[in-house]
């Protein structure tokens, strides 16, 4: 029982991380009806930019200040530089947009910083708490903190604040919500700011506990690509739920199973929802006319 706690602690921590960035790809798959394959870089890119502040010498809080700004940034350039030109266009061509994207992301940094991985310290000198039986680790205890609180911060927003509910309009019916006076364009800049700093602050709380590297990006991603599908695309809550339940299915499989083959197990639980249960777990079954 002691190892069990233990190990739903820390699946539960890295799954935070997936739901975090599966949280991203709903946003924009729900504002734009596309998914942007670049999330996962947008994690990568954040942690590097931690790493060199960190490394000019610049207090930890202000780096995480700077990589924040730097992935809204971003974010803004993503959205006019990718999505905006091909905003008319069908599905595809603006997918296959943030594949490209997203390999110039990880090309450029390789090219900048090398393929060396690179150790990024965590926020808390005390590497973490015993209790009980099981040993709570800072980091991950930061992680499940921060994800707790966006949750309820999303929760707010979206529900209770007007530019929530504008979003929401948006992503519901882009021509009611243009008709209804809201600027389409700008909620949808929004989105893709708040997507990349999402992306951009789960790579920056993994960072501590994974090696620093360009293949992190797309590790993350694929996991929080298959969280929303898991717990059903498009919806927020399916995001949170389905990379947490990841996290955990990781985590077990790694220790009862094999840890070589740890990646599979989410990949496998996927192929299992998308036969049986194809929408997700809050997904709902569509049928279509013969």
């Amino acid at each position: 029982m002691d190892l069990v706690l233990q190990l739903l602690f820390t699946g539960i921590g890295i799954g935070a991380v997936y739901a975090l960035v599966a949280l991203g790809f709903v946003l924009i798959f729900r504002a734009t009806n596309v998914v942007n394959f670049a999330q996962g870089e947008f994690s990568m890119v954040a942690a590097y930019l931690m790493v060199v502040c960190v490394e000019l010498g610049l207090p930890y809080w202000l780096s995480f200040v700077i990589a924040l700004a730097g992935m809204a940034l971003l974010g803004v350039i993503f959205n006019l530089g990718v999505y905006y030109p091909l905003r008319h266009r069908t599905y595809l061509p603006v997918i296959i947009a943030t594949i490209g994207a997203s390999i110039l992301l990880s090309n450029s940094v390789l090219a900048i910083y090398g393929p060396q991985p690179q150790v990024l310290q965590g926020w808390f000198d005390t590497p973490g708490i015993q209790l009980g039986p099981v040993y709570l680790d800072s980091q991950y205890l930061l992680i499940i903190g921060v994800t707790i609180f966006l949750v309820l911060f999303n929760f707010w927003f979206f529900e209770k604040t007007l530019l929530g509910k504008k979003l929401q309009a948006t992503s519901q019916d882009k021509e009611m919500a243009s008709l209804l006076g809201i600027s389409v364009s700008t909620m949808i800049m929004i989105t893709f700011i708040y997507s990349a700093v999402l992306g951009g602050l789960a790579g920056i709380l993994v960072a501590p506990v994974l090696f620093v590297s360009i293949q992190m990006g797309s590790t993350i991603a694929l996991k929080a690509f298959a969280a929303t599908i898991i717990g059903g695309f498009g919806d927020v809550a399916g995001a949170i739920v389905g990379g947490l339940a990841l996290g955990v299915i990781e985590t077990f499989g790694a220790a009862y199973i094999s840890v070589p083959y740890k990646d599979g197990f989410a990949f496998l639980v996927l192929i299992a929802f998308l036969v049986f249960r194809p929408q997700g777990i809050f997904g709902e079954r569509v049928a279509e006319k013969a």
